[in-house]
């Protein structure tokens, strides 16, 4: 028997479906159950025996959520950002990625992929790390970014229609009035991410991962269509 102490906020952490198994965190099949102790007010406290045989992958899935949404806010639209690099071949350093930052963020030097042009790019985009990028005013539509992780990036503006995130890590990215009409987001981590004003007709949200408020933030957002609201949980 283990045990993992999870102190939660009060209006607690939504869980959609959590699979086994993810690319981004190292999980094997546990035979025995595991204790998750959660604590709300202080004077309260509950605990809840979650047998791994019956809800695969839950714990791994809670703490990834955690892990992924205790960091920094992403950036506002209205925050300054740097000056447009002048690097010759910038876009092309999509393709290599932030290969240090992971999902923290961290980089030597900015990644700025803004006003680049990924349009149906089918191969170089998959399972790259784009952490902290900077694509606002980009454009990706129909690429396929299964398994990308942008974890807080900058994407204000950016064009991601019919794109592929499936099995993707994009928490924290802002999606500002993002073009993100058919994107897939198929067992995708969506954790403190913002969709305002982002067009999201026909995206499809199957097994997402997403925190309680930040799914209630989504839901806001009337270009959703009924059956992504179904899939999300909107109420």
């Amino acid at each position: 028997m283990a045990n993992v102490s999870i102190p939660l906020p009060r209006n607690g952490l939504f869980v959609q479906k959590f699979p086994p198994k993810f690319h981004t965190f190292t999980t094997t099949r546990i035979q025995t159950a595991i204790r998750i102790s959660c604590s709300g007010e202080r004077s309260e406290k509950k605990e809840k025996l979650l047998n791994f045989n019956d809800v695969k992958g839950v714990a791994c899935g809670i703490l990834a959520a955690w892990a992924v949404t205790a960091a920094l806010p992403v950036l506002s639209a209205n925050q300054r950002l740097p000056p447009l690099s002048t690097e010759p071949n910038r876009c092309e350093r999509a393709f290599i990625g932030n290969t240090i930052g992971q999902a923290n963020g961290v980089y030597k030097k900015p990644l700025d992929l803004r006003f680049c042009d990924f349009t149906n790019e089918k191969n170089n985009l998959k399972r790259k790390s784009l952490s902290a990028a900077l694509v606002s005013d980009a454009k990706f539509d129909g690429a396929d970014m299964t398994e990308v992780v942008m974890s807080k990036a900058y994407a204000v503006g950016a064009s991601f229609e019919g794109v592929d995130f499936s099995n993707a890590v994009l928490d924290r990215v802002n999606f500002e009035n993002a073009d993100l009409q058919g994107a897939v987001f198929k067992n995708t981590i969506l954790s403190g991410s913002t969709f305002d004003e982002a067009k999201l007709e026909d995206a499809v949200f199957e097994d997402t991962i997403i925190g309680y408020i930040d799914l209630q933030k989504l839901c806001t957002n009337k270009s959703i269509s009924d059956e992504g609201r179904i899939e999300l949980g909107c109420r």
